[in-house]
C-alpha cells in the first residue's frame, strides 16, 4: 500500500478526535478547521518522521498541539482556553483514555459519551453543556446560572467523574 494511501487512512481514522482536542481548546470552530487543516498538512509534510511502532494519534495531536500553541501567541489568550503544555498534556490524555474505550468507530464512543451526557441531571448537566457547548468559563457560567464560582467548579467535577464512571460501565475494560 502507497504511504498516500495508508495516510488517507489515518487521517479518517482520526481526524475527528483531533477535531474535538482543538476544539477543547479554541472558542472559535473556524480557527480550529483551520489548525486541523494545517495539522494534517504538516503531518503529511513529515510523514516519514513518525514512528510506525507507535500510534498516530498521539503523535499527530502533539502536532496539533503545537500548532494550536503557535495560534494562541499570534491571536493572544482571548479566544484560545487553554494555554500551557501541561494542560494541552492533561487533555491528551483525555483523549487517549476516551480513544482506549471500546468500540468500533469515534462515532460509537461518541454516542456512549452522549448516552452518559443525557443521565446527567440538573446542575451537573447545565454547568458541562454550559462549559462544553458554549464554550463558558467558571465566572460566566456562575453568572448565567445564578450560582457561586465554587458551586460550579464542583458542578464541572462531579459532572466529569459522574460521565467517567458512566463510560466506564457501559464500555467495561475500556477505559485505562
Amino acid at each position: 500500500m502507497e504511504p498516500r494511501d495508508l495516510f488517507e487512512i489515518l487521517v479518517r481514522d482520526h481526524i475527528d478526535s483531533v477535531r474535538a482536542f482543538l476544539l477543547a481548546s479554541l472558542r472559535d470552530s473556524v480557527a480550529a478547521e483551520d489548525v486541523l487543516q494545517e495539522t494534517f498538512l504538516v503531518a503529511w509534510r513529515i510523514l516519514d518522521r513518525y514512528d510506525r511502532q507507535l500510534p498516530f494519534g498521539p503523535w499527530v495531536r502533539g502536532i496539533a498541539g503545537k500548532l494550536l500553541l503557535n495560534h494562541r501567541r499570534k491571536l493572544g489568550r482571548s479566544r484560545v482556553h487553554f494555554c500551557d503544555d501541561q494542560v494541552l498534556g492533561q487533555i491528551d490524555e483525555g483523549f487517549r483514555k476516551f480513544i482506549q474505550l471500546k468500540g468500533d468507530t469515534f462515532d460509537e464512543k461518541l454516542d456512549a459519551l452522549r448516552d452518559c451526557l443525557g443521565k446527567l441531571k440538573g446542575p451537573q448537566r447545565e454547568a458541562i453543556r454550559l462549559h462544553y457547548e458554549h464554550g463558558l468559563h467558571c465566572k460566566e457560567i456562575a453568572d448565567r446560572l445564578n450560582i457561586g464560582f465554587e458551586a460550579v467548579k464542583k458542578h464541572l467535577q462531579r459532572g466529569r467523574s459522574m460521565l467517567q464512571r458512566c463510560l466506564e460501565t457501559k464500555m467495561p475494560g475500556g477505559v485505562a
